[in-house]
């Protein structure tokens, strides 16, 4: 090392930037009456791509976000706090515009990230008096309904993965839910963990584990894995 090099000491900005990150997530799960919501986000790395988000709206409404920005660590956790960070203001001033807000976070992250950097995001506001659940599923793995007589409903995409192309159209879908009905939003890492034997845990394994028949996966987690959860009372 020569005279003029400097040694920087990172260690403290990367505590703060995983704090930051974790204050994206409140953790602990709540009662509202009309709902009951809780959420997991377990990373690879100490920084990852993945989150998830509750916002308690006005008038006995929820919005619940879970996102899914590409590659691991650093890189993808800057653009998944980008896509956090638009997506709270975009709600500010689009009102109950779903696709609107969601083609606002777009065009915010096709502007300010790589050009190889995207998420997928779902967006979801939940109305407790009408017990309606109004969604954007920008690219995500489709969240599960699951009823309280068993069947289940899958909220497909409505459009591409936010920050991969300058213009993009998203559709809002509207679902009627029922007391007992279960909403599951997850990521990739959840479904693609595997077990002992190397075998994905897949949807189907999410599924018998919410319905109680089978025991969590307990294997090997390969990437950022995240479960939000909302159930109508």
């Amino acid at each position: 090392m020569t005279n003029d090099e400097v040694v920087v000491d990172v260690s403290q900005d990367w505590i703060l930037a995983c704090d930051v990150q974790q204050r994206f997530m409140q953790g602990p799960g709540r009662n509202t009456g009309s709902m009951d919501y809780s959420a997991r986000c377990r990373q690879v790395r100490a920084l990852g791509g993945d989150c998830y988000d509750f916002m308690p709206l006005a008038d006995d409404r929820l919005a619940l976000v879970v996102g899914d920005a590409s590659g691991k660590g650093l890189a993808a956790a800057l653009m998944m706090a980008n896509v956090q960070s638009s997506l709270r203001t975009a709600a500010l001033f689009t009102g109950n515009d779903l696709a609107k807000l969601l083609n606002v976070v777009n065009h915010q992250a096709y502007d300010s990230s790589l050009a190889d950097r995207f998420a997928t995001v779902f967006y979801a506001v939940f109305d407790g008096a009408t017990r309606r659940l109004r969604y954007v599923n920008a690219g995500h793995n489709p969240p599960i309904v699951v009823r309280q007589d068993g069947s289940v409903h899958r909220l497909e995409p409505g459009g591409a993965p936010v920050g991969m192309f300058p213009v993009s159209n998203y559709q809002e879908s509207l679902l009627q839910l029922n007391p007992g009905d279960v909403v599951i939003a997850y990521t990739d890492g959840v479904i693609e963990a595997t077990n002992p034997a190397g075998e994905e845990w897949g949807v189907q394994g999410l599924l018998e584990a919410t319905v109680g028949c089978e025991p969590l996966c307990r294997g090997c987690q390969t990437d950022d894995a995240t479960v939000a959860v909302l159930r109508v009372v």
